[in-house]
């Protein structure tokens, strides 16, 4: 059990010993080292509900908790914070069981089948700057929920049906005529945009892709076979750039909306079923009175479009149909942009309303941010266009190459290659996922580079720093933990947090929760690696090199489940 929750369970029997029941504890880090090592500052709080005063709870509260080999010391701190420092015993029986054990003594939870949906690109088009977050968020969470022992599946669900593509069927019917078997990516993008052109200009046209739709969604054989030809070759763009971004997708797991088709019909009849369906227009709809507008005119949740077609709406509410009945999920994270958050909210609130979501299955909208450029608009080339997933890629690893040689000329151009795409993507990947995943940010190639501060670089710098320690001191004779000097006790504290980390990002997906603390545990051994000397005199302080191996291990498993590589060479 994690250290946090052990002082939570104990500090909570306590409260619950003197009346205060439903009072939570409040166990947190404590802000300065003369605090001790953790805080409990839920006093206050339960104070109140029990008619005392703070100190005069926190004296009865200090003399109930058992804490026996846990703590050495509580303090009543300020109108009535328990400081709590950490018994050197139980510091180092903990740190000692994290060295012996793979998964850093890390827990697993009682496991859900859980999805995780990411990387979810329509096809016919290349992979640009705005699905990034998407794909490499959604990486993290999987990696992360694999690591605490969850069931995971992982999905991306493409576009590869709807509006868009009878667009392009449109086009390419009339552009061409036939159905070459050819077609490169490249073809494809210019087929989009100009169908979107034609689609935009000419009504005509535009009924025309209406129609392919529904001859689509209904298996016309020619429209099928031309609809395979951009499809495949969509795919295999898609399945290089997760490879290239180290994503953990295969293409097994790839699960396109044409997936779902034969499911449209009789998910359409179990909503009339249900008494949900109204007509609107012509189109049959869920209307919401949850989401009125000022006036209480309700919102009219659209499954059936006119004229008998199909929305990504209906094929969202198949999939959850689908996720449930087969798949047996237990939660399902849809990372996707903000700004679809109120279709999710609805898309939920339907599922559940028409008892397709039962009320234990957890559906969470895990929402992500925009990229931005130096004007504070999306991220665009000079040209206006969305920037391409792969020639970002391959201009991370670029720069990343210039930054190495610069560094160290002594790499062979193998080595300096594969460094480059290490630290590269790597510091891509870092930049977006320390921030908190709902926040916009601004695009910059310096600061993502820069080895110094909370980035990728400086991060993979500390990993092969404590490495190479390890490294020089060779095989040394076996030397039990002691932490004496305060900036022992700090990176000490820091290492136990690691599982306490892990359990709130695994509860919140906020990977960058889990950046935050690699960061501070870097810092904490900088700190320790200047004032502590770990080989000195050609002599080896088996303790400290315990301390460093530790650190190290926790730097490098930490990464990984950011989907972060480390080198042992920089």
């Amino acid at each position: 059990m994690s250290v946090m929750r052990i002082l939570d369970q104990r500090f909570a029997a306590a409260l619950n010993g003197l009346g205060a029941t439903d009072s939570p504890p409040v166990i947190q880090l404590a802000s300065r080292p003369e605090f001790g090592d953790f805080q409990m500052s839920g006093v206050m709080a339960a104070a109140k509900k029990l008619g005392l005063a703070p100190r005069e709870l926190a004296l009865q509260l200090v003399e109930r908790v058992d804490l026996r080999g846990i703590a050495e010391h509580l303090q009543i701190a300020g109108p009535g914070f328990i400081n709590i420092s950490l018994s050197k015993d139980f510091l180092r029986e903990r740190l000692e069981h994290a060295l012996l054990t793979r998964n850093l003594g890390v827990e697993p939870q009682p496991a859900k089948r859980v999805m995780v949906e990411y990387a979810s690109v329509n096809l016919a088009k290349e992979m640009h700057v705005g699905h990034l977050r998407g794909s490499i968020i959604g990486d993290a969470l999987a990696r992360i929920n694999l690591f605490m022992g969850q069931d995971v599946i992982l999905q991306s669900h493409v576009g590869d049906w709807g509006t868009q593509f009878g667009m392009l069927l449109a086009y390419m019917k009339e552009a061409t005529d036939t159905c070459r078997q050819d077609y490169e990516l490249r073809d494809l993008n210019r087929f989009y945009q100009q169908a979107k052109l034609r689609f935009d200009e000419s009504e005509d046209f535009a009924r025309r892709a209406r129609d392919y739709v529904v001859r689509l969604q209904q298996g016309d054989a020619e429209v099928l076979r031309m609809w395979h030809t951009f499809v495949e070759v969509s795919l295999s763009h898609s399945l290089d750039i997760f490879q290239r971004l180290g994503l953990l997708l295969k293409q097994s797991d790839i699960r396109g909306e044409s997936f779902y088709n034969d499911d449209l019909q009789p998910l359409v009849q179990a909503l009339q079923d249900k008494g949900l369906l109204t007509e609107s227009q012509g189109a049959r709809v869920v209307m919401l009175a949850e989401y009125a507008n000022k006036e209480g005119q309700e919102a009219a949740f659209i499954v059936q479009k006119q004229g008998g077609g199909f929305l990504y709406a209906t094929t969202d509410l198949a999939a959850i149909r689908f996720r449930i009945r087969q798949l047996k999920l237990d939660r399902c994270l849809y990372v996707v942009d903000v700004r679809q958050s109120l279709h999710f909210q609805q898309l939920f609130l339907v599922a559940r309303k028409a008892g397709f979501l039962p009320p234990q299955a957890d559906f969470e909208h895990v929402s992500h941010g925009t990229i931005k450029g130096a004007d504070g608009k999306p991220l665009k080339t000079k040209s206006g266009e969305s920037v391409k997933l792969d020639a970002l890629l391959t201009e991370a690893v670029e720069r990343a190459e210039v930054l190495i040689a610069a560094k160290n000329n002594g790499l062979d151009p193998e080595a300096r290659r594969h460094v480059a795409r290490v630290v590269g993507i790597g510091a891509l990947k870092y930049a977006d996922l320390s921030r908190h995943r709902n926040t916009d940010y601004v695009f910059d190639w310096d600061a993502m580079l820069s080895f110094e501060g909370n980035t990728a670089p400086y991060l993979q710098y500390a990993y092969t720093r404590a490495n190479r320690v390890l490294t020089r001191a060779g095989s040394v004779k076996e030397q039990g933990l002691q932490i004496i000097e305060p900036h022992e006790h700090s990176l000490a504290i820091e290492l136990l947090r690691f599982e306490d980390v892990m359990l709130q990002v695994l509860r919140e997906s906020l990977p960058h929760v889990l950046c935050a603390y690699l960061y501070g545990l870097a810092t904490a051994f900088s700190r320790f690696y200047e004032s502590c000397p770990v080989i000195a005199d050609e002599r080896v302080d088996g303790s400290r090199l315990k301390l460093c191996e530790l650190t190290a291990r926790t730097l490098k498993e930490g990464l990984g489940l950011l989907g972060i590589e480390v080198v042992d060479t920089m």
